[in-house]
């Protein structure tokens, strides 16, 4: 897990910093109570609906794109080593966790909650907290697996667009050590 951080440590800042500008910047909107939240959740639905909306179809076509470019990996003159394939592998993973997310979140939103009588007032300060805390770290994660996939597309033009050496691709020494 270490190595996981280490390797993908600059994407995972990323995604942390904007996930805790977010949070910082709706904290700053102070404490309210549960009727101001009702209306702040009427209001920011169809933004929240968009959104989800949006990184449901951000992340589904990142998944469809991640098996053009095993393709093109795979089509590659060089062999490329494992670690590139963990890369793509890391990506699938944070996209699926992503677009999952994103479409519980989309389905819960769909119900009509402020216009129930028996949810308590008191409750809508916390579905507003939670929806917010929620949507920052949506976009904070799909800020990571753009910036991860970012890395690996950048890898991949090196490697077969710029004919360079490059660390993931594979050698005879790298063979001979297995």
């Amino acid at each position: 897990m270490i190595k996981f951080f280490k390797e993908n440590k600059l994407p995972i800042i990323g995604g942390l910093v904007s996930t805790l500008f977010i949070g910082l910047a709706v904290f700053v909107l102070g404490n309210i109570s549960g009727y101001e939240a009702k209306h702040l959740i009427s209001s920011s639905l169809s933004g929240i609906n968009m959104l989800c909306n949006t990184v449901v179809l951000a992340s589904a076509t990142i998944l469809a794109l991640l098996l053009t470019l095993l393709g093109i990996s795979s089509g590659t003159d060089n062999k490329l080593k494992e670690a590139h394939y963990q890369q793509v592998l890391t990506i699938a993973k944070f996209d699926t966790i992503l677009f999952i997310m994103a479409l519980i979140l989309f389905q819960l939103f769909n119900i009509p909650i402020t216009e129930a009588e028996s949810v308590p007032t008191s409750w809508f300060t916390t579905i507003y907290w939670s929806t917010l805390f929620i949507s920052s770290i949506l976009s904070g994660m799909l800020i990571t697996v753009l910036l991860l996939l970012y890395t690996t597309v950048t890898n991949i033009i090196w490697i077969v667009g710029m004919r360079k050496d490059h660390p993931l691709i594979s050698t005879e020494e790298d063979k001979t050590d297995k």
